[in-house]
């Protein structure tokens, strides 16, 4: 059974940038094979020739071996020389996959280590320069718009069915799994700790003594209505009347008095009711019955769908207006941030651990991966075509081996002749 590997050419996204690397390339073999023809014109001209032109003849002959011997190493990295299968050639091409591996080894044991890692995000300062670059508002806006777009692209694209499946598969199970009387009994105990109800209390006095002051025929109707069939009408009238404006009285006292004894025992009942829910399994018990009974119900479902569609409408309206309250907040908390990134030396510490702990991670986890991907894409690469990619980077500067062979090639050449002389 035979297997194929596929290669893929290497693409360059460089034209400009590749032509004048060939260019250079072009120019410096040009250098390297002047050098060598030189030193073979030299050669052949100091050819038998003693004294002075003896040592000339010696460095040009030492000068043409060190050329031709660096141009075949150098040349055996890329191709064979001369068309000419030698072995231990056109390393590149044969050994690339090898080569591929050893450089994500290298990558991975230099560059992807944890102290690594920490020291270049530390030396980053990525907190103050996110800081310094947002202090721009032309920049801050820029980032809000951007977000705006996408968070209005992903608002657009959920649909009252996914949102139904999210309500029924994912909150409600939740929901009846998860015990109402505790969560709702340590909540209410906070609020009335903290008189968080009082401006609930007021609120809603405010609105009850507005309404009664200004609909006291409905008032009376309806007290009216409970009225024993056999009274008189006239004295119906009379009693609902005082009624109403007893009510109004006391109800405006109420609101008067943030001491009135009637708010005392609505943080009575509101307390021992937040005790009840914690401790009482009975309370407990009546609790969850009630939550099963409004989970259970169908209007549950719609009205969430509602809700969620109502609140969808408003976002998407306040982030399609460029001077909407969501876009405005979002610019102002933007560039306070900005503010408290350029000021505040122990946020940008604290973010700057935070990020070198994030990339820490990504490269713990996933670091074997983003190795692999060189490999993986070496492997892909077809030999002769990588071979010509890495040589148009690297080959200019592998020219001056050629040439610094040529030269102390022949600097060599004259000091053995000039050794042998003396020796002899």
């Amino acid at each position: 059974m035979s297997t194929t590997t596929s290669t893929a050419p290497i693409l360059s996204s460089e034209p400009a940038a590749d032509e004048a690397r060939r260019r250079g390339l072009r120019r410096m073999r040009t250098v390297a094979v002047s050098l060598l023809v030189l030193a073979a014109v030299v050669y052949v001209a100091t050819l038998g020739r003693d004294g002075f032109w003896g040592y000339v003849n010696a460095g040009a002959e030492a000068s043409m071996v060190g050329a031709i011997a660096d141009w075949f190493a150098v040349t055996a990295l890329f191709r064979h020389p001369l068309g000419v299968p030698v072995p231990h050639t056109a390393i590149i091409p044969r050994r690339k996959d090898e080569l591929g591996r050893g450089l994500e080894e290298f990558v991975g044991d230099n560059f992807l280590q944890e102290d690594v890692i920490r020291e270049r995000v530390a030396t980053a300062g990525v907190s103050g320069r996110v800081g310094r670059w947002l202090a721009d508002e032309n920049h801050a806006r820029r980032v809000v718009d951007e977000v705006s777009v996408v968070t209005a692209t992903v608002l657009g694209k959920v649909r009252d069915d996914q949102v139904s499946d999210f309500f029924t598969e994912a909150l409600l199970p939740r929901f009846r799994e998860e015990p109402i009387a505790p969560l709702a009994g340590g909540l209410l105990a906070e609020v009335v700790a903290d008189d968080l109800h009082h401006g609930l209390v007021d609120l809603a006095l405010e609105e009850l003594h507005r309404w009664l002051v200004g609909n006291p025929e409905t008032f009376i109707e309806v007290i009216g209505e409970r009225a024993p069939w056999w009274t008189p009408p006239r004295l119906n009238d009379v009693v609902t009347t005082r009624i109403h404006v007893e009510v109004v009285r006391w109800v405006s006292d109420i609101r008067d008095d943030p001491h009135h004894h009637a708010r005392g025992a609505l943080d009575q009942v509101l307390a021992q009711l937040a005790d009840d829910l914690l401790t009482d399994p009975a309370t407990q018990e009546r609790a969850e019955r009630l939550k099963e009974r409004v989970l259970a119900h169908p209007q549950v479902l719609a009205t969430g769908i509602s809700l969620w569609n109502a609140l969808r409408r408003a976002l998407l309206a306040s982030l399609d207006d460029p001077q909407g309250a969501v876009r405005r907040r979002a610019l102002a908390e933007l560039s306070s941030f900005a503010g408290r990134l350029t000021t505040e030396e122990a946020l940008r510490d604290r973010l700057d651990r935070t990020a070198a702990d994030a990339a820490v991670f990504v490269i713990s986890r996933y670091g074997a991966e983003l190795t692999a991907v060189i490999t993986h894409t070496i492997e892909r690469w077809d030999g002769k075509e990588a071979a010509r990619r890495i040589e148009l980077h690297v080959g200019r500067d592998l020219q001056f081996i050629r040439i610094n062979g040529t030269l102390v090639g022949g600097l060599v050449g004259v000091l053995i002749h000039a050794a042998s002389v003396a020796l002899g």
